[in-house]
């Protein structure tokens, strides 16, 4: 539990970064794109759950709504918005991409004690495709478990605990994804940062489910972009760097 702790305070250390000289104008391009799509969401979301809910429960036996609704209703409630704004994360990652490889080599930078990294548009751009295509690549890799996770919610007694293996999946997959810029930035391939990561679970479980946490949370959830990528730069500097794989 302790290693979940430590994972969950980096992101609490990546939201003290992103403010800082010499990194702030990273972050707020990736933080206008979260905003913009995160305000998206919320609107969808709201405009939607009503309808969502009456869909998914009106074919149910009345028995199983007297005895399970109680605690059905919430978990599902909680696994709708928590797809919705899981959806919009990979969106939102997607487009800013190009700008989170830069920010992480700039939290670097700053935490080792080196001059301010200067901004250079050249850079991202010529950055952009190898970004974009880690983005893809990292899209694959959550379809392939989303298709047996999603078989869960049909299969009865199991489908209760699916939500929370929903959760645990999309906590795994945000540190994967958040990790993937500091790591990338030296070189190390996607199945090598599976495994370092798989290596060091909980610290990686720890900073994901405070990832998604924070994303649920209004207002926050603007800022979660840069301040991950901050906070994965963190972690891989003092925990993760020294290791091999």
């Amino acid at each position: 539990m302790k290693n979940i702790y430590t994972g969950a305070t980096y992101l609490l250390k990546g939201f003290s970064l992103i403010h800082q000289r010499g990194i702030r104008r990273f972050a707020y391009i990736p933080m206008l794109i979260n905003t913009i799509l995160f305000s998206l969401a919320i609107w969808f979301g709201i405009s939607q759950f009503d309808s969502w809910i009456h869909n998914f429960f009106s074919g149910w036996p009345e028995w199983i709504l007297d005895w399970f609704m109680w605690l059905i209703w919430p978990l599902f409630a909680s696994l709708l918005l928590l797809i919705v704004f899981f959806t919009f994360s990979i969106i939102a990652n997607l487009l800013a991409a190009p700008f989170n490889g830069v920010l992480a080599e700039a939290v670097e930078q700053k935490l080792l004690g080196h001059p301010p990294k200067q901004l250079s548009w050249q850079e991202i751009i010529n950055d952009a495709p190898a970004m974009l295509w880690g983005e893809v690549r990292k899209l694959l890799y959550v379809l392939l478990w989303v298709i047996p996770l999603f078989i869960l919610f049909w299969i009865p007694v199991i489908n209760i605990i699916a939500p929370l293996l929903w959760i645990v999946f999309s906590a795994w997959v945000l540190a994967l994804d958040y990790h993937d810029y500091p790591l990338g930035n030296h070189q190390i391939k996607f199945p090598q940062q599976r495994a370092l990561l798989r290596n060091n679970r909980l610290l990686a479980l720890g900073f994901g489910l405070a990832t998604l946490g924070a994303t649920m949370i209004p207002f926050v959830n603007f800022l979660v972009i840069p301040a991950a990528v901050a906070g994965a730069t963190a972690l891989y500097l003092d925990r993760l760097s020294g290791q091999t794989v």
